[in-house]
C-alpha cells in the first residue's frame, strides 16, 4: 500500500514541472526505391528517397532525392532511360511509350550525384489473368472511442487463377476520379472586422475530381488454396471520407503478377504496416529489398524494384450502392475552387452506364 501511495504521489509531483525536451538521436538516412515496371501503359514511375530508420511515421526525415541518373536494363541489352519529374520530386518515370513485355527480365540501375551506384537483382515478367469481374461490399470499422464508425467500399475481384503454374499476385489502385458535390449557394465573405456575409455563387455545385486514393492495407495473394480454380478476393479498400462516395466514383484496379521474392518482401511488409503499438515500442525492423550498392555491398537499401504482368478493370461505385454512408461533408463553395479551372467538365472517356 505504501509502495502504491508512494507512486500516486510521484505522479502527482511529476505533472506540475515542466516539460522536458528530450532530444533523440537521428536515425540513419537508408535510401529507399519504391516502384516497379509492368505490361500496363506508361509511364512506369519509381520513387527514390532517404528514409529515416525509424519508420515513415516520421514524415520530416522522407527526403526525395533529386539528380540522379537511372536506367532500366532488360536482359536482351535494351536500355530504357527515366526521366525526372519537376513537379514532384524525387519521382523518376520511364517513357509513355515504354512498356514491359511477358518474359523479359528487368534489372533498374541509380547514379545519385554523389557518384554512388546501385542495381536492382534481375526481375522477369510473367503473365497475369484477366480479372473477370469486380464487384463491392461496404465495410464498417469501429473506432476506439467514437460512436460513428469509419466505413468505405470493399473491392473483390474474380479470377479465373491458371493452373500450370504458381502465381502471386499485387493489387494496385490507379489514378481515381469521382463526382465532387459542393454547395456554391452557402458561400460566405469572412473578413476580421466584420460578420460574415453571405454571397452565393451561381456555380459550380458538380466537379469531377482526380486523386491518388491509394490503399491503406497491401493487398497481396499467392495461390496455393485457389490454384486452377475461379477465386474471388479483396483487392482494395477506397474509405468514404464524406466527399468521394457522396455520387459516382471511378477507379481502375491494377492486377500484378510479381515473382516470388517480390511477394516474399510485400508479404513482410504487410505484416509490419498491421502491427499496432505505440510510440514506446521498438522501432520497427528495416526491410531489405533487391536492390544493392555496387560500391558498399554492406550498405542497406530499402525498397523493391518489381516487374510483372499486368491486367486493368474500371469499376464505377454509386451512392447507392453502399449500404452505410458516412455523412456528407458540406463545401459552401464553387467546387472548381478544390476541384481545378474546368473540373465541372467531365473526362472524355467518363462512362458509368458502361
Amino acid at each position: 500500500m505504501l509502495r502504491r501511495l508512494s507512486y500516486i504521489l510521484f505522479l502527482f509531483s511529476v505533472s506540475c514541472i515542466d516539460p522536458y525536451n528530450v532530444e533523440l538521436e537521428e536515425g540513419q538516412q537508408l535510401l529507399t526505391i519504391d516502384g516497379m515496371v509492368t505490361t500496363g501503359p506508361g509511364p512506369h514511375v519509381i520513387k527514390l528517397t532517404r528514409s529515416d530508420t525509424y519508420g515513415s511515421i516520421y514524415e520530416g526525415l522522407i527526403r526525395p532525392v533529386q539528380g540522379a541518373t537511372m536506367i532500366i536494363r532488360d536482359d536482351q541489352g535494351r536500355v530504357i532511360f527515366l526521366e525526372e519529374n519537376t513537379e514532384i520530386s524525387g519521382t523518376y518515370e520511364t517513357p509513355e511509350s515504354f512498356s514491359g513485355e511477358i518474359g523479359r527480365s528487368y534489372t533498374l540501375q541509380i547514379q545519385l550525384v554523389t557518384g554512388e551506384v546501385y542495381s536492382s537483382l534481375p526481375e522477369k515478367i510473367e503473365a497475369v489473368p484477366e480479372i473477370k469481374n469486380l464487384t463491392i461490399e461496404t465495410v464498417q470499422i469501429p473506432v476506439e472511442g467514437e460512436t460513428l464508425f469509419r466505413s468505405g467500399a470493399q473491392i473483390y475481384a474474380e479470377i479465373d487463377d491458371p493452373g500450370d503454374q504458381m502465381n502471386f499476385y499485387f493489387w494496385r489502385n490507379a489514378e481515381s476520379t469521382f463526382v465532387l458535390e459542393t454547395r456554391p449557394d452557402l458561400y460566405v465573405i469572412r473578413s476580421p472586422n466584420a460578420p460574415p456575409q453571405p454571397a452565393p455563387k451561381a456555380c459550380c455545385y458538380i466537379c469531377y475530381q482526380t486523386e491518388n486514393t491509394g490503399n491503406q492495407s497491401i493487398f497481396i495473394a499467392q495461390d496455393e488454396n485457389f490454384n486452377g480454380l475461379t477465386t474471388k478476393i479483396p483487392v482494395a479498400f477506397i474509405e468514404d471520407n464524406g466527399r468521394r462516395l457522396v455520387n459516382t466514383f471511378r477507379t481502375d484496379i491494377r492486377q500484378v503478377g510479381v515473382s516470388p521474392e517480390a511477394y516474399r518482401f510485400l508479404k513482410l511488409v504487410k505484416q509490419q504496416t498491421e502491427i499496432s503499438g505505440s510510440v514506446f515500442d521498438p522501432p520497427p525492423a528495416s526491410i531489405r529489398g533487391n536492390m544493392i550498392s555496387l560500391d558498399n555491398p554492406d550498405e542497406v537499401v530499402l525498397g523493391y524494384f518489381m516487374a510483372g504482368g499486368e491486367a486493368r478493370k474500371r469499376i464505377y461505385i454509386e451512392y447507392a450502392d453502399l449500404t452505410f454512408n458516412q455523412p456528407r461533408d458540406i463545401i459552401p463553395d464553387d467546387c472548381r475552387v478544390f476541384a481545378g479551372p474546368n473540373s465541372d467538365i467531365p473526362p472524355a472517356d467518363w462512362n458509368p452506364n458502361d
